[in-house]
This record gives structure tokens, C-alpha cells and sequence, in this order.
């Protein structure tokens, strides 16, 4: 795969967003805002906004899932914050897998998804010098 790549989060209602391949990054992450975390039968749930489309306010995704965890994550910049972790599929380069995603308000970043190494781990070789090997939506 390349340094970017186009995926898919159905379960969130996502059909696609552009993410950075990040070897870097242990944990994938996705830009989520307006997060409101919830008890459903005493299982922690989050409901959240994504927009997908990068420099873009429009459109806006409601989507809605059980927190898996939550986990204590450092940013590039050095700052430690709690974040809810969600699973989901994710569909990249013609493959569909199950992977960890924190939630964090990425608004501020070129990219609004992160690809990381776990997800990419026993999967995918990276060319950093090539984009979009998996196709464009």
C-alpha cells in the first residue's frame, strides 16, 4: 500500500475517507467531535460526528458504537489524553479487517484518519513513495 490510501468504515457509516498510513502510530485513529459517551444495559457506548472529507465542514456522519476501552494515547506533539477506543472493519486495498480506532479531534491534521501499524501489521508492505495503490472510491 502507499503512504495514503482511500478506506471504507461501513459499521460507522463512512464510504470513504482518506487516511495517512502512519508506521509511526501504533493505534489507528479517526477525527470524531461532538463525542458523547453513554451507557446502553451498563455497556459504555459513544455517539459522535466524523467529516470525512478533508479542509471540508460538510458532510457530517452521525455514527454510534460500544466503546471498547478507554486508553491513555500521546499525541505527535508530546500531549497524553484519554480517548475512547472503538472496533470496527475497516476496507483498504481490497482487504477487510477488523481494527482498533481511537477517536480524537483531528481537525487540525491533514489527514482525518490515521492508518496504523497494527492495523497494517502481517497485512500490507508500505511504499512510501506511492498513494492510493489500493484504488480511489
Amino acid at each position: 500500500m502507499g503512504w495514503r490510501e482511500w478506506v471504507r468504515l461501513d459499521p460507522l457509516g463512512v464510504p470513504a475517507i482518506k487516511a495517512k498510513v502512519d508506521t509511526g502510530a501504533r493505534t489507528s485513529s479517526l477525527h470524531a467531535f461532538k463525542l458523547k459517551t453513554f451507557d446502553v444495559d451498563g455497556a459504555p457506548h459513544v455517539r459522535f460526528l466524523v467529516h470525512p472529507v478533508q479542509r471540508k465542514s460538510q458532510p457530517s456522519i452521525e455514527c454510534e458504537c460500544p466503546v471498547y476501552e478507554f486508553r491513555k494515547v500521546r499525541s505527535s506533539s508530546g500531549h497524553e489524553a484519554l480517548r475512547p477506543v472503538v472496533l470496527t472493519d475497516v476496507w483498504v486495498a481490497g482487504q477487510v479487517f477488523e481494527i482498533e480506532l481511537t477517536l480524537a479531534n483531528r481537525d487540525q491534521m491533514g489527514f482525518r484518519m490515521l492508518l496504523g501499524r497494527e492495523a497494517l501489521r502481517r497485512r500490507f508492505l508500505v511504499d512510501s513513495g506511492r498513494s492510493y495503490v489500493g484504488g480511489r472510491p
